[in-house]
């Protein structure tokens, strides 16, 4: 009987963890579905002459980005592979992922990843932001949602990685204004809704975008205290895609620019679309 009653009970702990799996997983399709109907048109195709004015750097990213005539796409969805580094500086503990992404910055993005026995999904929406993660697909190890700080943290994610693969996300709007830093950087400064971020852009002399750096409000110290901290990436392995000529590889992380860098994400992009055009 003891053993009817505690096969019983475990059974009934697996069906709810299951049934909460599924609830993250239609909660991800929902939030990608959401995204995606935002791609959509965001101006006239690309030209040159539009960015005449901005800093020259800026200039030089445009029009090394975006090739004449281009649809301004909004959204991008991305497949990587690579590694997750789930340790520290160092003890990195890099180990192999693979992800599936969709990028609309600066309204959101979700990234659905697995890393060995570990998987599940960062997001960002325009009324919340998560990080939930399962161990066999079937033990919750990381949840985190509806946290203001989460949310403010997750939005500088989405605009560094727009600078990455959503470089008309950038162009001059109501949103996005430029001011020069120095030769070869630009300054970005998106604003959206209650949220404002400035992004640093380095440039080589052919405007290729070799680093991106924000200043992340974040907890990724060793006093776990949310706090503004360098964060961002190195982009190298630039391919034209559809008229983009993007990076396809990234390698990026908390703290860079200072010997305490930690770059625990490493991707190699294996694919980039733009629904908009597709459609």
């Amino acid at each position: 009987m003891v053993l009817a009653v505690t096969f019983g009970s475990a059974a009934f702990l697996v069906l709810c963890m299951l049934a909460w799996r599924i609830s993250d997983t239609r909660s991800d399709r929902k939030a990608w579905n959401d995204l995606l109907r935002l791609a959509e048109p965001i101006g006239p195709p690309f030209d040159p002459a539009a960015v005449r004015g901005m800093p020259e750097p800026a200039q030089r990213y445009f029009r090394f980005t975006i090739a004449p005539g281009t649809p301004l796409v909004s959204v991008v969805e991305i497949e990587m592979e690579g590694q997750l580094g789930l340790g520290t500086k160092d003890v990195p503990a890099y180990r192999p992922m693979t992800a599936h992404q969709i990028l609309a910055p600066p309204k959101g993005l979700v990234w659905k990843v697995r890393t060995g026995p570990i998987s599940g999904s960062d997001g960002a929406t325009p009324e919340t932001s998560w990080t939930r993660f399962w161990l066999f697909r079937l033990i919750p190890v990381v949840r985190v949602s509806g946290n203001p700080d989460h949310h403010r943290s997750a939005f500088g994610r989405v605009v560094s990685e727009g600078a990455f693969w959503v470089p008309a996300s950038l162009l001059p709007s109501k949103t996005v204004s430029w001011t020069s830093v120095s030769e070869n950087t630009a300054r970005a400064e998106i604003v959206y809704r209650n949220f404002s971020q400035a992004l640093d852009l380095t440039v080589e002399p052919d405007g290729r975008p070799s680093c991106v750096v924000i200043q992340r409000w974040s907890n990724e110290n060793g006093e776990k205290i949310f706090r503004e901290q360098p964060f961002g990436g190195y982009l190298s392995d630039f391919r034209e895609i559809g008229g983009y000529c993007l990076p396809m590889r990234v390698e990026g992380g908390n703290l860079i620019g200072t010997e305490d860098y930690f770059p625990f994400f490493k991707a190699n992009v294996q694919a980039i679309r733009f629904p908009q055009i597709a459609s």
